[in-house]
């Protein structure tokens, strides 16, 4: 199983609607929303590409906004870990 582990930017949520569309991907086992971090359960990857948009929704205004990270990693080797980021909106 692969997980993708989306830290959501500082004052900012998932919108429901993000989590149901994800959901009903083929692709997607299940997701997880725990305090700031999105996790996605994917059932395995092959070598075709995939797009996954999350809609997020701010609730807090919060000023120099810092990059948030996309880890993506083997459930049962999390040792093999693939590291991003993704900047705050007007950077």
């Amino acid at each position: 199983m692969v997980v993708i582990e989306v830290s959501l930017l500082s004052g900012f949520i998932m919108t429901s609607r993000s989590r149901t569309l994800l959901e009903n991907r083929t692709i997607v086992k299940k997701t997880e929303v725990k305090a700031n971090v999105v996790y996605i359960y994917l059932e395995k990857l092959n070598d075709e590409s995939q797009t996954f948009i999350l809609q997020l929704e701010q609730v807090i205004q919060v000023k120099n906004l810092k990059p948030a990270s996309i880890k993506i990693y083997d459930y049962y080797q999390p040792g093999e870990l693939q590291i991003s980021s993704y900047p705050g909106l007007g950077m």
